[in-house]
């Protein structure tokens, strides 16, 4: 979503913290002003446009939330988010390591869509101070506190949220597993929406890329290594930089074109995660920024940083294989070196 396009329609906060001991639910609408709206839309486009979300489809025969909106209209926009509400604390008030949060129900449209979402605002812990009066009241005492209840800012990611397209009922989910009977559960998607979710564009980068260091660490002595490493990250970046994306397949014809028995291993790990033929096209420049230099780390703890195109240009930097197997960095054509503390 563009953030510019996003029109908040209806806001409602319900506090949901299980020290409490019962959740405090609103009764009306929040009355809000510019501030809270661009409040409210940087976080729905930051999660609508970033790779870490991914597209689920509820069950319906299971899902409460889905029965709810499947039926939804305006007018019942503070029952409905009530009720939801009531079934995400349920959850976390059985649940300890499940941090409290306030849940922020909004209903909004962008373009022609129209959407609901459900933003879980975890609790940060802050300092900030309090004045008292004293017990004559004929003065002031300035001090510090611990507040336990403030709400992530704009630039803080969030790390539970759920943005509902109400025409289909496809939604886009972020979550953090949290611990859930001695196991770590995705509990935002598997026990409160009831819904399946396929891998976000982060998460299957992740996998081609481990995939394609762990082949190459198979089938090459360190110093083949070292440099099919680099040449696969550059041609990653590439194919991103240009294209916008790949396709898990076309990748690997690049990367091992002259490696077919690699090529084999490689696609071997992908089939297991059913990904041969998958398109991968990472959205958020977070996601491709490690894609964007070359990070380098010798045995005797010096850390190199290579931006791409100075690692591609032949002028730039040059790695040389020394008699012994050892490696030389060459850095050339320097006008200005500076040194910062």
């Amino acid at each position: 979503m563009n953030k510019e396009d996003i029109r908040i329609k209806n806001v409602i906060i319900h506090i949901m913290d299980p020290t409490i001991g019962m959740p405090v639910l609103s009764d009306t609408e929040l009355e809000y002003g510019s501030e809270i709206a661009e409040f409210l839309k940087e976080h729905i486009a930051r999660i609508s446009s970033g790779d870490d979300a991914k597209e689920c489809r509820f069950y319906k025969e299971e899902s409460e939330i889905y029965q709810m909106l499947n039926a939804y209209s305006d007018e019942d926009f503070v029952t409905v988010s009530k009720n939801i509400a009531g079934l995400l604390y349920e959850i976390m008030s059985s649940n300890i390591d499940i941090p409290p949060a306030d849940l922020l129900v909004v209903r909004l449209r962008e373009g022609e869509e129209e959407y609901l979402a459900l933003l879980k605002m975890n609790y940060k812990a802050f300092y900030t101070h309090r004045t008292m009066a004293s017990e004559d009241g004929e003065s002031n005492c300035n001090e510090i506190i611990r507040h336990k209840s403030i709400l992530p800012s704009e630039s803080q990611r969030l790390t539970e949220a759920a943005i509902i397209r109400l025409s289909d009922l496809a939604l886009q989910v972020i979550e953090r597993k949290y611990e859930v009977n001695g196991e770590k559960t995705n509990y935002f998607s598997f026990l409160f929406l009831k819904c399946s979710a396929h891998m976000s564009h982060k998460s299957k980068l992740s996998i081609v890329s481990r995939a394609v260091e762990s082949v190459q660490k198979e089938g090459f002595d360190e110093t083949e290594r070292f440099e099919k490493q680099m040449r696969a990250k550059s041609i990653i970046q590439e194919v991103i930089e240009e294209k916008g994306g790949f396709v898990v397949e076309e990748l690997a014809e690049k990367i091992f074109e002259e490696e077919p028995e690699l090529k084999v291993a490689f696609q071997d790990k992908m089939e297991k995660y059913d990904m041969v033929k998958e398109e991968i096209q990472p959205q958020s420049e977070n996601t491709v920024r490690r894609y964007q230099s070359q990070h380098l780390y010798t045995d005797t703890g010096i850390e190199i940083k290579i931006p791409m195109e100075q690692y591609k240009n032949p002028h730039s930097v040059e790695f040389i294989t020394n008699p012994d197997g050892t490696i030389s960095v060459l850095i050339k054509n320097i006008e200005h070196l500076e040194a910062k503390l």
